[in-house]
C-alpha cells in the first residue's frame, strides 16, 4: 500500500511517500481502507522529534481518518465490511497513523459516518470536534446563555469550538487575523468577531460581556494569563489545549480573588467511553446538517511533507496561510 512514514524525526522532508506492506488486523481490530485523513499541530510535533513515546519504524504519520471497513478481527462486534467509519486516535501512543491507503484501527476508536457527509468533512472533524467537546462539555460545563471568547476561530479548533457552543446556547465571541477570518467567524455562528490585528480585545470583551466572559478558550501556545484573567468574569474559566513546553507568568493573586478555574487536557488521554459520547454529539450534529468542518486544504497523499510544512508555519511560526484543517487523500 502507498503510505507517507518517517524512518526517522526531523523537519517535513524527513516524510517519505512510498509502499509498505498493509496492516494485518488484530482480534479487535478493522482494516480500514483510508479515503481521507487530516493534519493536526500534534502530528507535526511528533514528526519534529517530540519524544511523548517510542514510535515504530518505520512510522505511519496522522490521527485522523475517514473510510470504509474492508475487514474486521474476530472479536469486533460493531462494524462489518463495507461500512463507512471516522476516527482518531492513531499515530498517538505508539499506534501507527493514517496517511496510508489501509489503517488497522481498534474498533473502540472508530465511529460510524452518518449517510450523505462526506468523508473529508469527517476526518477534518475528527480530532478537534472530540477536542472541543471535551472541552466545552467536560471541562468548561458550558450552560445556555454563559459567554465564551474563542481565541482563533478559524482554526481547525476553534471553527469547532464556536459552532459547538452555539448549539449549547452559548454566546460566542472569536479572534481572526483578517477580515476574512473575521467574516468567516461570524459564519460559523460567532455573536461578535475581532480582528485582532487591527482591533483592541480587550475592549470588544468589555462590550460584548461587560461583566467578562464565563469561559475563555485559548489556543496560543504561550498564553499571557495576566490578559486571560482580565477578560473572565467571576468564577470564569480558562481551557487550555496548546502549548507543552510552555512555562509562562500567572497571575495567582487576581485568579483566586475571582474564583476562577483553569482546564488544561488532551483529548488522545480521554477514554474511549468519553470520546465515543463526544462522537455521538458529532454524528448527530452531523445528520442535523448543524456541524461542518472548516476545510483550508485539500492534498494529495504524495504531498504529505507540504501538508506538514503548511500546518507548521501556520502553528508555529503564525503564517496565516491555514484557516482551518489541512485535508490529505490516500
Amino acid at each position: 500500500m502507498k503510505a507517507a512514514y518517517i524512518q526517522q524525526t526531523g523537519p517535513p522532508e524527513c516524510i517519505v511517500v512510498g509502499e509498505l506492506p498493509p496492516p494485518t488486523p488484530g482480534p479487535t481490530e478493522v482494516l480500514v481502507r483510508v479515503t481521507a485523513a487530516a493534519v493536526n499541530p500534534i502530528d507535526t510535533y511528533i514528526r519534529n522529534g517530540a519524544h511523548y513515546w517510542d514510535l515504530p519504524r518505520p512510522f505511519i504519520v496522522g490521527c485522523d481518518l475517514a473510510g470504509v471497513v474492508e475487514r474486521v478481527g474476530e472479536r469486533v462486534r460493531r462494524f462489518v465490511p463495507g461500512d463507512r467509519v471516522w476516527g482518531s486516535n492513531q499515530g498517538l501512543l505508539g499506534r501507527q497513523g493514517t496517511f496510508a491507503e489501509y489503517c488497522a484501527v481498534d474498533e473502540c476508536w472508530l465511529y460510524p459516518t452518518p449517510p450523505g457527509v462526506d468523508d473529508q468533512v469527517v476526518a477534518a472533524l475528527a480530532l478537534v470536534g472530540i477536542t472541543a467537546h471535551l472541552g466545552l462539555f467536560r471541562e468548561a460545563v458550558l450552560q445556555p446563555g454563559q459567554t465564551i471568547g474563542v481565541r482563533g476561530g478559524t482554526g481547525g479548533v476553534g471553527s469547532v469550538v464556536i459552532q459547538m457552543a452555539k448549539l449549547a446556547g452559548g454566546r460566542v465571541i472569536a479572534t481572526g487575523g483578517s477580515a476574512a477570518k473575521v467574516a468567516r467567524c461570524r459564519e460559523l455562528g460567532a455573536d461578535a468577531a475581532v480582528n485582532y490585528r487591527t482591533e483592541d480585545l480587550a475592549s470588544a470583551l468589555r462590550q460584548f460581556a461587560p461583566d467578562g466572559v464565563d469561559v475563555f478558550w485559548e489556543t496560543l501556545r504561550e498564553p499571557d494569563f495576566d490578559e486571560i484573567v482580565g477578560y473572565l468574569a467571576e468564577r470564569g474559566k480558562i481551557v487550555l489545549m496548546a502549548g507543552r513546553d510552555a512555562r509562562p507568568p500567572f497571575p495567582v493573586g487576581p485568579f483566586y480573588v475571582k474564583g476562577c478555574s483553569l482546564h488544561g487536557f488532551v483529548m488522545f488521554k480521554a477514554s474511549p467511553d468519553e470520546q465515543r459520547v463526544c462522537a455521538e454529539d458529532i454524528n448527530r450534529w452531523l445528520r442535523e446538517r448543524k456541524l461542518t468542518a472548516n476545510i483550508s486544504h485539500v492534498l494529495p497523499l504524495a504531498e504529505a511533507a507540504r501538508a506538514h510544512r503548511l500546518q507548521e508555519e501556520s502553528t508555529v511560526h503564525k503564517s496565516g496561510e491555514v484557516a482551518g484543517k489541512i485535508v490529505v487523500l490516500p
